[in-house]
């Protein structure tokens, strides 16, 4: 097409055309800003266009194109700064994909469709390629904008280009310490990308702790379901845990969850399952005796989480807070378990600004009660009480009253005497002249944490810091008309406390920390120990 057949304003089309062509090879979402500069100033910037035309016979050179260029992306900038740019979009345009459906891409550029300026094209344009990245089932995304027909003004037509992943398969492996096992676990996964082209995820998991702990698990993910605004997460799963060391029973559970809300602060979950609680040595205290044997676990959880903080693993400034609200027995069987479980946790960061000292700041806090007929008599399900302990690090896990340094996992709390065994043999596996850990329905915890870098380079580029913290922690039984001989005072006065030092090695998957940890106060069955541990923590 040459100069003769251009009209007096020069086609904006013609000129998007070839800022297109000759941007696309960028690998960022910057460039989105410059592709966009260069496409609509044409449209917009007419007058710009109208000086030229005396020279419209005369070719351009190389530089003075470059300078005409560039003056028209400053002129676009300075105007994008100043004023919104009206604009809407005509078109979107998907290529690439081959298996994934067009309108799972397409839900998730729905608030381009719906921008009104250029402004809110462009933050749409980076939010969209952000949340196509999070489905992990693309190696590339980008995103061109285009100017839209010439007989409809201030319109952009958007292109998406994508390049489907070839590698479906992808396997997982970490080793780490939680706070519903008693010691380390190792857990690996395999998992299957877009085998329906909804954008699913299968995945099929196994976890193995060192103290019986047994989890595997199956599910499929899928972000973008016709008919629902959210993901539909389902998972099928058996999980046992060998609890006779502190508590004298084994828990077993085989069931199923669907997942009816997930969205960035809110998830809402179902779960159905059988639950068996047994204690093969024979020996647990009373409290433990009458709740084993089977249960139905029919259970409803919502969760309400925000984390402000730069790190999960390192937080240096910022803030977190989850709200957990659990309610089980939604069915009329006598063998359903019936709760009201409530957990509140808040984090806070405060920087000092040198050395990239930072103070970390927690307080946990939850209650359990039963509900139905006579609740005020019965006690609370076992496995949902809370049990405190654990030398995992509470900066980087969210969850509720559950750690406290220096002490066994479930190593502190309320306690009951076992029986004693009548035929005065010897077990190897339980102390039979020992104490069940029971749990407690109301549990309240607190931790202070101050990191700083150590004076080493090399050290500090690996991020590897050093620590100092204290925690403090209770947690105390209120069913069964326990209530009554509650004292805030008398909560307060046997709160436990640990203070110590160590070193953290973070990492992509886990936090490791080496530490020395000194009891202040603790109960008289408490299972605390001054000493040095290693402990590793993932972060939640």
């Amino acid at each position: 097409m040459t100069n003769a057949e251009e009209p007096a304003l020069p086609n904006p089309n013609n000129h998007t055309k070839q800022s297109t062509n000759g941007d696309a090879e960028p690998h960022h979402q910057h460039d989105i800003e410059d592709e966009v500069e260069d496409e609509e100033d044409d449209e917009y910037d007419e007058d710009d266009d109208v000086v030229q035309q005396p020279n419209r016979g005369t070719p351009q050179s190389a530089a003075s194109k470059l300078r005409e260029q560039r003056f028209k992306v400053e002129t676009l900038s300075r105007r994008l700064s100043s004023e919104l740019v009206p604009i809407r979009v005509h078109d979107v345009v998907i290529n690439g994909n081959t298996k994934i459906k067009d309108w799972v891409i397409e839900a998730e550029l729905r608030d381009i469709e719906n921008a009104t300026s250029m402004q809110e094209l462009v933050q749409a344009s980076q939010i969209a390629i952000s949340r196509l990245q999070d489905l992990e089932i693309f190696d590339s995304c980008k995103i061109r904008l285009e100017a839209g027909p010439r007989e409809l003004p201030n319109t952009a037509n958007v292109i998406v280009d994508l390049v489907e992943t070839g590698d479906k398969v992808s396997g997982e492996f970490s080793v780490y310490t939680k706070p519903s096992t008693s010691s380390w676990t190792a857990e690996g996964a395999l998992k299957y990308k877009n085998f329906l082209g909804y954008g699913d995820l299968w995945d099929a998991s196994l976890a193995y702790g060192a103290n019986q702990m047994t989890e595997a698990s199956v599910g499929v993910h899928a972000p973008r379901v016709k008919g629902f605004l959210t993901p539909i997460m389902v998972r099928i799963f058996m999980h046992s845990q060998d609890w006779q060391e502190a508590s004298s029973y084994k828990d077993r559970l085989l069931g199923a969850s669907l997942g009816l809300i997930s969205t960035e602060h809110h998830d809402l979950a179902y779960a159905l399952g059988w639950r068996t609680l047994a204690d093969p040595s024979q020996m647990s205290s009373r409290s433990i005796r009458r709740q084993l044997g089977h249960g139905l676990v029919s259970s409803l959880k919502y969760t309400f989480k925000i984390d402000r903080r730069n790190s999960p693993i390192r937080p240096r400034k910022g803030y977190a807070f989850l709200s957990s609200t659990h309610v089980g027995g939604l069915t009329r069987d006598p063998r359903s378990l019936r709760f009201l479980r409530q957990e509140f946790d808040f984090r806070f960061a405060v920087p000092f600004g040198f050395y990239n000292t930072a103070l970390n700041l927690g307080i946990s806090a939850g209650a359990v009660f039963p509900w139905g007929h006579g609740f005020k008599t019965k006690p609370s399900p076992l496995p949902e009480r809370f049990y405190l302990g654990g030398d995992f690090s509470p900066v980087c896990t969210l969850g509720g009253p559950r750690t406290l340094w220096g002490f066994k996992t479930r190593g502190l709390g309320p306690t009951e005497p076992r029986r004693q065994n009548r035929d005065g043999s010897d077990d190897d596996d339980v102390d039979s002249s020992g104490w069940d850990f029971i749990g407690g329905d109301l549990a309240v915890t607190a931790f202070a944490d101050f990191s700083f870098d150590l004076p080493i380079r090399w050290l500090r580029e690996h991020g590897i810091h050093g620590h100092v913290f204290a925690g403090s922690g209770n947690a105390v039984k209120l069913t069964q008309n326990e209530y009554r001989n509650f004292s805030s005072r008398k909560f307060l006065e046997s709160f436990r406390m640990s203070v110590g030092c160590g070193f953290v090695i973070p990492t992509r998957l886990f936090r490791l920390e080496g530490n020395y940890f000194y009891i202040l106060r603790k109960g008289e069955h408490d299972r605390g120990k001054t000493g040095f541990r290693f402990s590793f923590s993932a972060s939640s």
